[in-house]
Parts: C-alpha cells; sequence; structure tokens
C-alpha cells in the first residue's frame, strides 16, 4: 500500500476535549498577558473557593478577634463584623472585575502595573508581599500553642518559635508537592473545620445558650477601656474585626493554576468571603451566648472564651477533640497562606524586580513555585524571632493587619483613578458598569477608613505594660514596609525592567508568546 493510500485508510483524528480546550485558551489568555504557562492548570471552582476559605478560617479568624473584640467593646463588638464584612464585599466587586480582566498570580502588582503605571504597582506588590508573608508568621505563631495543648506540654517562648518553625517547614514541603497535593490537605482540614464550626455553633446557639440575645446590646462596662466611650471601643472592636475577613484574595494567588480562572476566580472569591463570613457570626454570637461569664472576658480574666464556652456546653470530653480541630484549621490556613505568598513571591520575579529573582523565580518539576516557597518561608520565620519577647509579637500581628488593608486601598484606589481617566474599562468576564464605579467609590472610602481605624495608634489593644513602640506597631510596620520599598524603587529601579503602562502591556523582556526571561533585579 502506498502512502497515499494509506493516509486515506487511517481514521480521521479525534476531535479536542472540552479539558483540552479549556486548557488551550487558559493558556493563551496567558500568553496574551506576556507569561508562558509554569505553574500547574489543575484547580476547579472549589478548589479555588478551600485556597481563600482556609486562608480567611473561621476558626483562626474568631479565635483571633473574639476575646480582644469583647474585651474593649463587650458582647456589642459582634456587630462589629457585619459591619467589617460589607465593607469587605466592596473590596471583592473591585477585586472581581481586576481579576476577571487579569487572572495572574500577584494580583496588586500585576493589576496596579496596568492601571496607574510600573512604579506603582510594583511598590503595592512590594507592600502586599510583606503583608502576606508576615501573616505566615501570625498564624505559624498562634497555632503552636495548640500543638502544645495537644500533647499536654506547657509552652515556652523558645519552644513557640521552634514548633512555628517547625510549621512552616511542614507547610512549605506540602506546597512544594504540587497544587494537587496542597488541595487535597486544605481541602480535608477546612472540611473539618466547616463541618465542627457550623456544628458547635449551631449546637451552642440551639441548645447552650446562657444569655438571651439582648446581651449584644450591652458593654458590661469596656467603654472604661476608652475613656467610657462605647463609640471609641467600638472602632478598636472594627479594627481588630478587620483580620477576620482578609483572606479572600488567596483565590487570586492561584488563579494561574485555576481553570477558565477569568470566570471562576471571582466566584470563588464571592463564595470564599461569605460562607467564612456567616460561620464566623454565627460562631461569635454562640460563643458569646453560650459563655457562663461573659463578664469575665470583658475584664481580662479569660483569654480563651471560645474554649471555654464549649467545654462549659459539652464537657470536659470535648477539650482535646476541639484542640485537634483548631489545629487543623490552622495548619490548613497556613498552608494556603504561605502558598499564596509564594506564588505573589513567583509573579515578581519573573519580571526581574524582585531581589535575587533569579532564584526566586523557579518552579520545580511539579510546576511548583519552589523559589517563592524557599524564600517565603526564610522571610516568615527570620521574623518568629520577635516571639522569643511575647510582647514584640503583638507588634506583628497589629502590623500584618493594618499592612494588608493598605493593599486593599490601593488596588481600589488604582482603579477608581483608571475609570475616571477613562484609562480603563473592565473588559472581562465581570463588568459591573456605572454600579461598577460607584461601588469602587464606596470601596476607597471604606478600605481608607480602615487602614486609619487600624493603624491609629490604642494602648487598649497592646498588653498591659507593652512599650510604646508596640501601641505604634500598625503605623511603625507600614511606614518601615513602605519606605524600604521606596528606597529600593529609587535605588534599583526595578519598575524600570517593565514596560509601557497600558492596561495589557507584558512585562519588559517577557514578549507574547516566547515569554522570554527578563534581566534580574539584584
Amino acid at each position: 500500500m502506498n502512502r497515499h493510500a494509506h493516509e486515506a485508510a487511517a481514521p480521521p483524528a479525534s476531535p479536542p476535549t472540552a479539558a483540552a480546550t479549556d486548557a488551550d485558551t487558559d493558556a493563551d489568555r496567558l500568553r496574551d498577558l506576556g507569561y508562558r504557562q509554569e505553574l500547574r492548570r489543575s484547580l476547579g471552582i472549589l478548589g479555588n473557593i478551600s485556597m481563600g476559605f482556609a486562608v480567611v478560617s473561621p476558626v483562626v479568624a474568631l479565635y483571633a478577634v473574639s476575646m480582644v473584640g469583647t474585651t474593649v467593646a463587650g458582647p456589642l463588638w459582634v456587630w462589629a463584623l457585619p459591619l467589617v464584612l460589607a465593607g469587605q464585599c466592596l473590596v471583592v466587586n473591585v477585586y472581581a472585575e481586576l481579576t476577571s480582566q487579569w487572572p495572574l498570580a500577584g494580583g496588586p502588582y500585576q493589576w496596579g502595573r496596568r492601571l496607574l503605571g510600573p512604579a506603582f504597582g510594583w511598590l503595592g506588590g512590594w507592600v502586599w508581599q510583606f503583608a502576606v508573608m508576615f501573616g505566615n508568621t501570625t498564624v505559624a505563631y498562634l497555632a503552636a500553642p495548640w500543638v502544645y495543648a495537644l500533647v499536654g506540654a506547657a509552652p515556652t517562648p523558645g519552644g513557640l518559635v521552634a514548633v512555628a518553625v517547625a510549621i512552616l517547614c511542614v507547610c512549605m514541603l506540602v506546597n512544594a508537592y504540587g497544587i494537587t497535593i496542597l488541595r487535597w490537605f486544605v481541602s480535608l482540614g477546612i472540611a473539618a473545620e466547616a463541618v465542627a464550626s457550623v456544628g458547635v455553633g449551631l449546637a451552642l446557639l440551639l441548645f447552650f445558650r446562657e444569655h438571651g440575645f439582648p446581651l449584644f446590646t450591652e458593654t458590661l462596662g469596656a467603654e472604661a477601656l476608652s475613656g467610657g466611650s462605647t463609640v471609641l471601643g467600638f472602632l478598636a472592636a472594627v479594627a481588630v474585626a478587620g483580620w477576620a475577613f482578609i483572606g479572600f484574595d488567596a483565590c487570586v494567588s492561584t488563579a494561574e493554576e485555576t481553570k477558565d480562572a477569568g470566570r471562576q476566580v471571582p466566584r470563588a472569591m464571592w463564595w470564599a468571603l461569605l460562607s467564612v463570613g456567616a460561620v464566623v457570626i454565627l460562631n461569635a454570637m454562640a460563643v458569646a451566648l453560650a459563655h457562663p461569664h461573659p463578664e469575665a472576658v470583658v475584664a481580662g480574666e479569660d483569654v480563651d472564651p471560645v474554649t471555654t464556652a464549649v467545654v462549659h456546653a459539652f464537657g470536659g470530653w470535648s477539650d482535646k477533640p476541639f484542640v485537634v480541630v483548631v489545629l487543623v484549621g490552622f495548619l490548613a490556613c497556613a498552608m494556603a497562606s504561605q502558598g499564596g505568598a509564594a506564588r505573589g513571591l513567583f509573579s515578581l520575579a519573573r519580571d526581574g524586580v524582585f531581589p535575587f529573582s533569579r532564584q526566586v523565580r523557579k518552579v520545580n518539576r511539579r510546576q511548583a513555585p519552589i523559589g517563592g516557597l524557599v524564600a517565603s518561608t526564610l522571610i516568615s520565620g527570620g521574623a518568629l524571632a520577635l516571639g522569643l519577647n511575647a510582647t514584640a509579637i503583638g507588634s506583628l500581628i497589629a502590623f500584618g493587619t493594618a499592612a494588608t488593608y493598605l493593599p486593599f486601598f490601593l488596588v481600589s484606589l488604582a482603579a477608581l483613578v483608571a475609570r475616571l481617566r477613562g484609562t480603563w474599562v473592565p473588559s472581562g468576564a465581570v463588568r459591573l458598569g456605572r454600579r461598577g464605579t460607584f461601588l469602587n467609590v464606596l470601596a476607597v472610602a471604606w478600605t481608607a477608613f480602615e487602614v486609619v481605624n487600624v493603624c491609629w495608634p490604642r494602648a487598649i489593644l497592646a498588653p498591659p505594660g507593652a512599650p510604646w513602640y508596640q501601641v505604634w506597631a500598625a503605623l511603625l510596620g507600614t511606614a518601615a514596609v513602605l519606605g524600604s520599598g521606596l528606597v529600593y524603587l529609587l535605588v534599583r529601579r526595578p519598575h524600570d525592567r517593565l514596560r509601557g503602562d497600558g492596561p495589557d502591556a507584558p512585562p519588559a523582556g517577557v514578549p507574547a508568546p516566547a515569554a522570554a526571561r527578563p534581566a534580574e533585579a539584584p
């Protein structure tokens, strides 16, 4: 049989599958934005939601804010939670339009440089990156006491730091095995956390209430810490509650690993924020109503009101299982948060605009950003040295909240300015039109208020006898990161490595479709 006859007899080639077509479309969109597909694109919408849910984490959020919120504002503090949630919904509206058009890892950096130019984008990315990495430090440090509680040992400052370092290393190893393994671990963790959180919260609310709902109109004398002002006490509670709703942007960090990211990541952010918000509000109310002595929390005599309420309701047998659930929640949060930090570093380093970019931008054979993982672990682990001084770690927690809201403000401001200039008209799958501009104005107002509110120096949010620099920690820490970023920007001029400031300008040296590597920023 001659060659032509053989070709005629061969069966026709199979048409491409839907999955292959979607993968090609995602890769083409990424190539249009100036990059080639380097990370494994395997997440569906549920996998992307799990990343955001794990970082927001109802268990971590509740433990981070419940005691402090009650101390500064009494049971009335719970109304700060829906207020902050509503404000963060304004931010998600802006993020949804941006990530729909530019579904890239390192969102604040990538969006800022396209909206207002390379220098603005780089500085926003710098601030966001350090906020996330120091946030990892905080989560690992706060998880360490639960390891001691699980084994029944008494913690020491050095021991807490050692355990926190071990947690960061374990999270790095899980992340290094790729997005699929990370998704399995995180999904398992949030499944246990969500079931336990919802189950415990409903049980406390329905069967173990010690007080009626009018409790949420009372302060129980908490305003005394704010000079007798209920308003000032509530503003402090709003600043504290801000920590509870700051992880939804982790969905953006894995955008380049999510199928049909332009459509699915905006949906995932909404699902992650609203589902966690509902659980946090449910459990905050349930704990307050089931706590036998809320006045003891206000007086600072009970530093763990959540465990007190649970053990009082279910009995002593529930102590260890509850510790396991809390620890699982912290570990899932740490894994997802560390993965987001690594992908943000990867986004900066592949453009050659971060120190040691050549090393930081490396991807391993499992298509995980190993360079970013190592760098973020080193930075987060180095900051744990503050944990050797229990007072100093509070400075890191305060800074982490403030530094996270600053990028929210910068991104919202950049989007609004570009809209009003007419240089950006949303063109992704999510387009809110004139309503989007109005919501954008509200998002700028909300984030500006919360940045000021969180940075405002308050002695009541610091431990008794804390030095002055902890009272001013949020403002000093934010100023230090901004200042170091500005110095690096002026001296090394990393933004000069980026080409143009148009809405779809690819980075310098990364022409589509070849995506050649830019020069390294030393």
